[in-house]
């Protein structure tokens, strides 16, 4: 099978995997109760009205008096033309409300990745150059560290101590700052500093136990002989082959964080992103808006390990896609 051939497969199977966890979200969330319609049950009670009628009036107003496949088969076509929905809960498009909060995600989520994909191996690789030294047991320190604590009770330290205490950044996240401004990145450091600490620590451990391998490896031998400097010895003949097994923990390490340990953060720090859009969204029932979370996450979860697939050729040429 060829690189194109293999993309093809890759991406028809990513619409497959994405088709059967949209579904297994649908079914559940179509077996738990309605609040809308408890609501109305409630109210129609309160009020002395028919309890029966009042939810059977909810449900007709909402669709849900229909066939599960036909309610099925309707979400669907949506998806794939991008119609997701009405969002009951926040009163707008489901679309909407997804790239509103997806605006605030990538603000943190974008510098987290790119500091924890280059800090991380180059902490590894430069442990392991100095293997059994104080740097080596302050980097491992630190690995711990981040890995051990909990990421919500991190940034509520870090909160009380900078927000608080000292009175360096703001205590809510506020919004009307510009994107590309001071007071932006102030109030973003802290959360991107919480997030790297957690997601760094795994990767810095993977590659200082590859590196260590390699650095005694005959093909550094020899470029020692030849008078390659160590910089230039471990860039190239060290940090490449540890980067191959570093990337297959790589994409579960930071999808893992990113949807678990974002939704702690963006509600310590009152972010309103993804993470905190999901969360309110299974509070209050919201089936169209939390089918919409879950297929733009399954959609990252999917291009990621795809690209996680084809980043293995460019670190490793031995790596051949006809055998695939």
């Amino acid at each position: 099978m060829g690189f194109g051939r293999y993309v093809t497969a890759r991406v028809l199977w990513a619409g497959v995997v994405s088709l059967v966890i949209t579904t297994i979200t649908f079914l559940l969330l179509s077996a738990a109760p309605n609040p809308d319609v408890q609501q109305a049950t409630t109210q129609a009670a309160l009020q002395g009205g028919d309890p029966a009628a009042a939810a059977e009036r909810a449900r007709e107003l909402r669709g849900l008096d229909e066939p599960l496949y036909v309610r099925y088969f309707d979400f669907i076509q949506g998806v794939y033309t991008l119609d997701w929905g009405w969002s009951s809960s926040r009163s707008q498009p489901v679309l909407e409300a997804v790239v509103g909060a997806l605006y605030y995600t990538a603000q943190y989520s974008i510098p987290w990745t790119i500091l924890t994909v280059i800090l991380g191996p180059l902490v590894g690789v430069y442990s392991a150059a100095n293997m059994y030294s104080w740097r080596d047991h302050a980097a491992t320190g630190f690995a711990f560290f981040g890995y051990a604590i909990p990421n919500f009770f991190f940034g509520i330290i870090l909160l009380l101590i900078f927000g608080v205490w000292l009175e360096v950044i703001p205590v809510v996240y506020n919004t009307d700052v510009a994107v590309f401004s001071v007071e932006n990145v102030v109030q973003l450091a802290i959360p991107v500093f919480v997030l790297v600490t957690g997601s760094i620590g795994a990767l810095m451990r993977v590659s200082r136990n590859e590196s260590a391998e390699f650095q005694n490896s005959d093909f550094m031998k020899t470029a020692k002989a030849k008078g390659v400097s160590p910089l230039r010895a471990y860039a190239y003949h060290v940090m490449r082959p540890t980067l191959v097994p570093v990337s297959t923990t790589l994409v579960g390490q930071l999808l893992a964080l990113f949807l678990g340990s974002s939704l702690l953060v963006e509600v310590v720090f009152g972010i309103p992103g993804l993470g905190r859009l999901t969360f309110e969204a299974l509070l209050s029932q919201d089936t169209n808006l939390v089918l919409g979370t879950t297929l733009f996450f399954t959609f990252v979860a999917v291009v990621g390990n795809l690209i996680e697939d084809l980043v293995f050729t460019v670190l490793d040429p031995r790596i051949s896609y006809d055998d695939r």
